[in-house]
């Protein structure tokens, strides 16, 4: 490969840190180096390239369009290279990895297998983040994810990898088992999904009365707790509350479940930018969820 075409590192993150703070100043801080170094190397990527990069002001600096359009691909070469260079052993990078899930599934199948997943794996430096809405926004800054939603919405690329296939169906505590009843409990659903109380009692032949108030919580981790509480109904689904009805916690005082359409899927990195780390968490969710790929 001829490297005749592409301009010497330090350059480029001279150009990369300056554009991320829109100062010279505050990348020559950065990168420990004088505001005059940082200069010269813009200049010499800008000879190099044959374009302004920065239009320069007296208290300020932009980038041009040129630069805009040049800097996601920096930024991409850069993470390659951080990514490439973590894989090799005892990089501190290496250990390092970031989950994002929404906060059910941290709350009710994650941090109960917390102590198995420490246990296979004690060098991993886990980070969990649990958006509440719109996934789309963060996920760039997970090395792995688990998204709730649609296997069409999602696409089932190589990297996507669907493991639940679930039912939904009201539960309960135990403690009010003998007074329950859907028509007069209060009843709490998750916003957002299709798997709500209007669907659950349509696939009996029922309807929830118009008059009939459902209390609507952000996250399943809020409406299945508040039924755990003793505080009526829930609509819930497999993998969140399995452990719940295996130790009695919560019940299922109806035994029809309904085929959800929603499902969870594990979202890795592309093949070139995985990580002992990120295959190590992603392996052991598969294994864990007893997904054969």
């Amino acid at each position: 490969m001829s490297h005749a075409a592409l301009p010497p590192l330090n350059w480029l993150r001279a150009f990369e840190a300056s554009a991320r703070h829109l100062s010279f100043t505050a990348a020559a801080s950065e990168l420990h180096l004088t505001q005059s170094a940082i200069s010269q190397h813009i200049r010499s990527l800008e000879r190099f390239l044959g374009k302004p990069l920065f239009v320069r002001q007296s208290r300020a600096i932009f980038l041009t369009e040129e630069a805009t359009n040049y800097l996601p691909a920096v930024r991409e070469a850069f993470r390659v290279l951080q990514t490439g260079t973590s894989a090799f052993p005892g990089m501190p990078s290496g250990r390092s990895v970031t989950l994002q899930c929404n906060m059910g599934f941290a709350t009710f199948c994650l941090i109960p297998r917390m102590a198995s997943l420490l246990a296979a794996h004690p060098w991993l430096e886990l980070n969990v983040v649990t958006p509440i809405w719109d996934p789309e926004q963060t996920s760039a800054r997970a090395d792995v994810e688990i998204r709730f939603g649609f296997v069409d919405a999602l696409g089932l690329a190589p990297q996507v990898t669907r493991l639940t296939r679930e039912t939904y169906y009201p539960v309960c505590s135990p403690s009010i088992a003998d007074d329950v009843d859907w028509r007069v409990s209060p009843l709490f659903d998750c916003s957002g999904v299709l798997a709500t109380w209007q669907g659950w009692l349509a696939a009996q032949g029922e309807a929830l009365p118009t008059e009939r108030a459902v209390t609507l919580f952000s996250t399943f981790a809020a409406s299945i707790g508040a039924a755990e509480a003793g505080a009526g109904l829930a609509m819930a689904h497999d993998s969140l509350v399995a452990d719940a009805l295996k130790q009695g916690r919560l019940i299922k005082p109806y035994n029809d479940g309904v085929e959800m359409s929603e499902c969870y899927c594990l979202i890795e990195p592309q093949a070139h930018l995985r990580t002992p780390s990120s295959r190590a968490l992603a392996e052991w969710l598969l294994a864990e969820f007893q997904v054969s790929v």
